[in-house]
């Protein structure tokens, strides 16, 4: 095994001894459990408020005492069934996991609750709560847990214990991909401390800081060396038997494993995982939508764009008027793109470069974005963009650059139903 590097000495100071720190899942399962109860809390509270049981007789107030103590007496049932939807395990799965993607789960945890706290109610005849107090919280409860657990999520991820040690086992062109994108977005919260590979392929000046930690047979000391969380396997030199040793022996350690599929670029992250007769497999969506579905966009296509064409109408007279006092030339930035079926089409935008900017392309060539070790330099992003206007430069920041592709959906250029050529 090779000798880890000045840098990872660095990094295993950093990372500390194993158990010396909270993990991920120790951290935002606490605060999502805080959030619910708290959110939940509030929202019951603010129900009996807002229907007016403290501003009621005695009687109505005994009432209510009685209704949010039995509440009360149910949130641990509500923290099982937000539970059993799996609300609580995404967050260290999953480093794009965002309250978001919870929002059906929680319309559902809402609804079975209330649901719950009605039939507890009349089976115990302890508290009579009215349907429509009942319906207030159920709205609320739906807002207020999906607020909350926005926060508590804002709030963890300013917490060192939610940043992940990871180590990725395969150091070739997948693997230093995954490092450099985790390098590029912190917001994922995954700190990578090495690779693991006998036969590392040489990595670029922007990778050259992380060390090749040893070989795949070493995985479990690394792990328990370096307090690793989370360890992604790429493809690397190791044989398909080595492999699937390698995965046998991750099953023995306390991380989160993830495995990047064979023809990744393939699938997308809507792909579902079924088996046969124990064997996983992944369905990919349909490529294509059916007739009833294309119908349907279509339908919202025209229903959201012309009253939203008719509303932003003055602010995009005002743009275009801006437009033409900023810098001279036209209005608009048209171009040919490819569309559903290699049919072309043209896109709209506001102009936000100088007039001739394409003929300039080369003077700033070398400042492209998509030039960096293993980008696609085919890509073309400028950050400050020297031939970007004054104008241009705020419509850009803001995407109201944008705005004229509302002229696209309405002609069905970008819709699925088949772009049809706006400008003869």
């Amino acid at each position: 095994m090779n000798a880890v590097t000045q840098d990872a000495a660095a990094d295993h100071a950093l990372i500390g001894p194993v158990g010396t720190r909270r993990r991920r899942g120790w951290l935002i399962r606490r605060a999502l459990v805080g959030a619910d109860i708290v959110a939940l809390l509030v929202a019951f509270l603010a129900a009996e408020w807002v229907h007016g049981k403290t501003l009621g007789a005695p009687g109505d107030r005994f009432d209510q005492t009685a209704e949010i103590v039995l509440f009360a007496a149910t949130l641990p049932v509500w923290i099982v069934l937000a539970k059993a939807y799996g609300l609580y395990g995404a967050d260290e799965e999953r480093n794009d996991h965002s309250t978001f993607d919870e929002v059906r789960s929680i319309f559902h945890l809402a609804t079975v609750g209330t649901w719950m706290v009605l039939a507890i109610s009349y089976l115990t005849a302890l508290a009579h709560p009215e349907f429509s107090k009942l319906f207030l919280f159920w709205l609320l409860a739906i807002v207020g847990v999906s607020l909350a657990r926005t926060v508590a999520r804002g709030v963890c991820r300013r917490h060192p214990s939610y940043v992940q040690n990871t180590v990725i086992v395969g150091a070739g062109q997948v693997g230093q991909t995954i490092a450099r994108k985790f390098l590029n977005h912190p917001e994922y919260g995954i700190r990578v401390v090495g690779f693991v590979d006998a036969e590392p392929r040489e990595r670029p000046p922007m990778l050259d800081h992380l060390p090749i930690l040893g070989s795949a047979r070493s995985l479990s000391a690394i792990v328990a060396r370096l307090n690793v969380d989370r360890v992604i396997l790429a493809f690397s030199g190791e044989s398909h038997e080595d492999t699937l040793d390698l995965l046998r022996q991750t099953k023995g350690l306390d991380v989160q494993v993830d495995i990047v599929p064979r023809l990744y670029e393939m699938v997308p992250p809507s792909a579902h995982v079924h088996s046969v007769e124990g064997m996983s497999m992944l369905s990919l969506p349909a490529m294509l939508l059916s007739r009833s579905d294309r119908l349907l966009k279509r339908a919202m296509d025209l229903a959201l764009t012309v009253p939203g064409m008719i509303v932003i109408s003055p602010l995009l007279l005002a743009i275009a008027v801006a437009i033409k006092l900023d810098s001279r030339g036209p209005v608009f930035f048209r171009q040919w793109r490819v569309g559903e079926r290699d049919r072309l089409f043209r896109i709209w935008k506001f102009r936000t470069m100088v007039p001739g900017a394409d003929e300039r392309k080369h003077e700033v060539a070398h400042l492209n974005r998509y030039l960096a070790d293993g980008d696609d330099p085919v890509m073309f992003k400028i950050a400050n963009d020297p031939r970007t206007t004054r104008l241009g430069a705020f419509l850009r920041r803001t995407s109201l650059d944008e705005l004229p592709q509302l002229m696209n959906v309405l002609a069905g250029q970008m819709s699925l139903v088949g772009p049809r050529p706006l400008i003869p």
